[in-house]
This record gives C-alpha cells, structure tokens and sequence, in this order.
C-alpha cells in the first residue's frame, strides 16, 4: 500500500531540483549567504507577481505578520480584530507586538472570518483588522476594508495560504488580494504552502513605500547602514538559499495552482454522491488556489483515524480555535464565546492536495472516506 502524503513535497522538488542545485552553487562560490543578490531578485519577481510595488523578504510568516504591525506603528494599548479559525501564529504576532487579539467568528460556510462580527468587535483601540485569507481563497476584503476605513485602523491580510489567490477576477494590487486590498500583506513560505521555502521564510507585500522601508529597518537590527542601529529591531530576513529555491518554484505557481483547481474540482464530483460530505464552499467572487481541501463529516476524529490507518495523510485545519488554546488563555474567551469556530474545529477535515496528485490518488482518497462514513453510519 503506496501512503498518499497531505502534501507532496518530493514530487514538487523534483520539478525544480536541477534548478535550485544550480543556484545553491552559485550562492556558495559567492558565499553572499545573508542579503545576497537573489534575494532582490526574488522580492522584485515576487512583487511583480502579487501585483504591488513593494516585497520585503524576512525569515518567517510570523515574523512578517508582527513587522508589518509595528511598521504600521501598532502596539501596547491598540487591539487588533482577528478570526478564531486561524492558525495561532496570526494572533501569536499581535500579542508580540505588544498589542491585543481581538478575537470574532467565522462564516459557516466558508470558515472565513465573518466582516458582521468583525464590525461589532471594532472598539475605540481598535488600530488594526486582520482578514486571514484561509484555505487557499481570499477574506472578504471589500466590507473588511470598508470596516477598518470607517474605524480608522489599518486592514493587514494574512495571506500565508492564499499565494495567487484573486478576487473578482483582478490580481492582487489591483485592490483584490494581497497587499492590495489592505495598507499591507504578510505571508509565509513554510514549505507546506502553495510557494514553499525549504526551511522558514516569509515576507511583506505592501504599495506603501515608507511601510517597506520601516519593514525592512525593522528586520535588520533596525539598521538603515552598517553598525548604525536607528531604532530597535530585530533579525528577520530571507536568507540567500531561500530565495533562490522560491524564485525557481515562483515560475511555475501559476501552473500547479491551476493543477490544485483540478483536482478540487475533481473532488467536487466524487464527493457529491456521498452521504454525511460537507463539501467545501468558495466566496463569490474568489478564484481560489486550494492550499487544503477542507470538508466536514460527522464523526471526524473517527473517519481522521480510518483514513491515517491505510495510508491517506489527512488532517485537521485546526483542531482548536485560538480562544481555547492555553496559550490564550488570558484574554478570556470560554467555551462557547465562537460557536461556529467551535462547532468546525471539531468537524473539519483536509484531505490530500497538491499539484501533482493523480486521479487514482483522489479515486483512493474518497473511496477510503465513504467507507469510513458508511462504517459510522452503520455503527
């Protein structure tokens, strides 16, 4: 029994082993490692791409989240409004920068965060809204712009799972995505994501040049020249091997996020026969990039265990709401203060996908859930 991983990794380095074998090479015969000439050429590709005049590459996705707070100039006194339904290290990055989580719910169909609760949480601290761009496909940007605009504060995406994601047919910095919907974009090259690292990484998108600049100040001891430190800062930046391995997989995202869209689309028509498959639901107006394949099924941990037991990476996007995590524990949220958030965490599944899944992998994947759904059924 061949396993079927969550992500392939292999298949993906394989495309561009030869490529990125080349450029390690010429990194080291120039051993320009930190800052070297590839990181510049990779913020400018990656700028181009997500269609905003500013990129600043630093060594992970929180980091990028909490430098893009601060070069805003949020901090200790200012709330920040963000979805339950993230991944911790988008409120992880707001308690760093000495400001506090504001935490709302979620859409239940979408898992996106849901703008109405966003605007009853706005208070008269409120510096900062997040829209986590979740699952491969864009938050509601427009009524979360509209939101911050009115409130005064700044709309930062966290767009770690949504690289080439577009809304309404526009590209990002066409006011549709990241960096250009919000003042600024955080996003991660965790080698999971759609345009994955092999290690940490990240960066900030932004159309704000004087937002860069402060950025990049801040990533680099905030050090504008060699041992001049203008004000305190940290040491966050792309490293030169990163970026050579993200401007060889950065020319082919567009073709394996079409290849995702295939095989979701595939999945869409295999699943729709099958009892008890909540199938996920894309926001009008989003063309989605399929980062995970989130469904939800009754018995979740269950069906998780048959499918982990013969050899289907499956998984769960996430487990626990940030509200009920110990680590937040201290802002006070109980049990039940999100519902929906509540009721999907215990719900959600992922299911493999990635660009070079094959049919069969697929035909596998949902033979293996019906049966599992069917066995509860009948149990």
């Amino acid at each position: 029994m061949t396993a079927i991983p969550l992500v392939d990794l292999a298949a993906q380095h394989a495309q561009v082993a030869g490529e990125v074998a080349a450029g390690w090479q010429e990194v080291l015969a120039r051993t320009a490692f930190v800052g070297g000439p590839q990181v510049a050429a990779f913020e400018a590709e990656f700028a181009a791409f997500s269609g905003v005049p500013h990129c600043v590459g630093v060594a992970n996705g929180t980091d990028a989240i909490e430098l893009a707070l601060r070069a805003a100039g949020i901090g200790a006194g200012d709330e920040c409004v963000l979805p339950a339904n993230t991944f911790i290290a988008t409120a992880e990055a707001v308690a760093r920068a000495g400001a506090t989580p504001v935490l709302v719910d979620c859409d239940p169909a979408t898992y996106l965060v849901d703008p109405d609760a966003v605007a009853a949480a706005v208070t008269g601290r409120t510096r900062a809204i997040i829209g986590v761009h979740l699952y491969g496909q864009l938050a509601p940007v427009e009524r979360l712009a509209a939101i911050a605009a009115e409130a005064g504060a700044v709309l930062v995406e966290d767009a770690a799972q949504a690289q080439g994601a577009r809304r309404h047919g526009a590209g990002p910095g066409a006011g549709a995505g990241a960096g250009g919907a919000g003042r600024v974009a955080a996003t991660s090259f965790y080698p999971g994501k759609n345009l994955g690292a092999y290690g940490d990484g990240g960066a900030v998108l932004t159309a704000d040049p004087e937002l860069a600049e402060a950025v990049r100040l801040l990533g680099a001891h905030g050090s504008p020249r060699k041992y001049e430190h203008t004000v305190l800062g940290f040491n966050s930046r792309l490293d030169t091997l990163q970026a050579v391995v993200l401007s060889a997989k950065l020319r082919r995202l567009a073709g394996w996020n079409e290849a995702r869209r295939a095989a979701a689309a595939r999945y869409g028509e295999l699943l729709a026969g099958i009892d008890g498959v909540v199938p996920p639901v894309t926001l009008a107006g989003n063309e989605h990039v399929w980062h995970l394949y989130v469904v939800r099924v009754p018995e979740r941990d269950l069906v998780l265990k048959h499918l982990n037991a013969n050899g289907v990476g499956a998984g769960v996007h996430y487990p626990t709401p940030v509200h009920l995590t110990p680590a937040f524990a201290s802002l006070g949220y109980g049990e039940g203060a999100f519902p929906v958030a509540e009721r999907a965490a215990g719900e959600i599944l992922s299911l493999p996908i990635y660009a070079e899944i094959t049919p069969q992998q697929q035909d596998r994947v949902v033979a293996l859930l019906a049966e599992a759904l069917l066995a509860e059924a009948v149990a």
